[in-house]
This record gives structure tokens, C-alpha cells and sequence, in this order.
């Protein structure tokens, strides 16, 4: 079996930063803190948290007054989390 490729192994590395760039259960956490409900997460999104932060997943809930909101939480190592709604 040949070695990887330096350029194999950035385009492996690269994919493996842009897969794995979503945390459900950080966000789920930080969304029940603040009393969402019926939370679903639909993985990472883009360009909508600050090159600060590491993860940024998409999320749909209910909101405590029963509203349906959709957005996405933010957070980063040893940071919380923020909520951002669209």
C-alpha cells in the first residue's frame, strides 16, 4: 500500500474540520438552558457564527412562548455557547 500524499492528507484534514464542525449536543444544551423545546439540529452552519468559534450548528425549535424559531448556536473550547436566530 503507497503512502498518503502530503496533498491527500490536507484534503482529508480539510474534510475532517468541515464534517466535523457541528455540535448537537452543545447546542441541544444550550438551547433547553434557555427553554426551547422539540429542538432539532440540521448540522453545520455556514457563515453564521465568528471565525472565533469552532462549531456552529443549524437548529429548529419551539421558543418558550411556543414560537417556532430557527437559527444557529455557536461555541467554541473553552467558551459558552450563543444563540443566533435568523
Amino acid at each position: 500500500m503507497r503512502p498518503l500524499g502530503a496533498n491527500m492528507k490536507k484534503i482529508i484534514l480539510l474534510a475532517l474540520l468541515i464534517s466535523g464542525c457541528s455540535s448537537t449536543n452543545d447546542a441541544t444544551k444550550a438551547l433547553k438552558a434557555q427553554g426551547f423545546t422539540d429542538i432539532q439540529t440540521n448540522g453545520r452552519a455556514f457563515f453564521a457564527c465568528s471565525e472565533d468559534d469552532t462549531f456552529a450548528t443549524k437548529f429548529t425549535a419551539k421558543n418558550p412562548k411556543g414560537e417556532t424559531v430557527t437559527g444557529a448556536v455557536c461555541s467554541g473550547w473553552l467558551k459558552g455557547s450563543t444563540i443566533r436566530f435568523d
